[in-house]
């Protein structure tokens, strides 16, 4: 017997983060009763984003095309390099910075408890990118974690074996935070003072 279409859908909205069996109920009513076409809407960028959606074969971010836009910008400061953790992270600092350099995306943070590692991180590829000599300067926005900080000194240990300026995000970002959750004014002011890294 073939599952309840209504069932299907409450499930499906639960794996969102945070969307519980009653978020999910009120999403799916609202949908249903209220926005139908929003739902269709809404289903066909879902779709097109999980078939169309990849990571930009230079940065790691999240992309439809070979490179994303931002790699693509020539515009933007080649000698710069900003290392963050996520596409979350991109997304915050290009919304409340005047940051013009490019990005390389961890996709995560080395955790050894975990089972994550330098290959787990790109890092192998990051190392190629810090070897072409276009890099003068990184800026390492990791979370300021205890995984986060340890990303961050290994980092720092590859940019010095090239003679690559290192600098980090300066105070305004909490002990324990996350850059995804810090206000815009607060991560403008802790990517503007960063501090280099000795």
């Amino acid at each position: 017997m073939s599952r309840d279409p209504f069932d299907e859908l409450l499930e499906a909205l639960r794996c969102l983060p945070g969307v519980g069996a009653r978020s999910a109920q009120r999403m799916a009513l609202h949908l249903l009763e209220r926005d139908r076409d929003g739902g269709r809407r809404l289903a066909r960028a879902l779709g097109s984003a999980m078939q169309d959606i990849r990571h930009c074969r230079r940065c790691r971010n999240f992309t439809a095309a070979e490179v994303c836009r931002i790699c693509a910008d020539d515009q933007r400061e080649a000698g710069l390099l900003c290392i963050v953790e996520g596409p979350s992270d991109v997304l915050a600092i290009e919304a409340a910075t005047g940051y013009r350099g490019l990005y390389f995306v961890l996709l995560g943070r080395l955790s050894p408890l975990d089972g994550i590692g330098p290959a787990d991180l790109g890092l192998d590829q990051l190392e190629r990118r810090l070897d072409e000599g276009v890099v003068q300067e990184i800026v390492i926005a990791t979370n300021s974690t205890v995984e986060g900080e340890a990303t961050a000194h290994y980092l720092r240990e590859m940019a010095g074996r090239r003679d690559i300026k290192v600098s980090r995000l300066a105070q305004g970002v909490p002990l324990g935070g996350e850059l995804e959750h810090t206000d815009r004014s607060t991560l403008a002011h802790a990517f503007s003072s960063r501090q280099p890294m000795l």
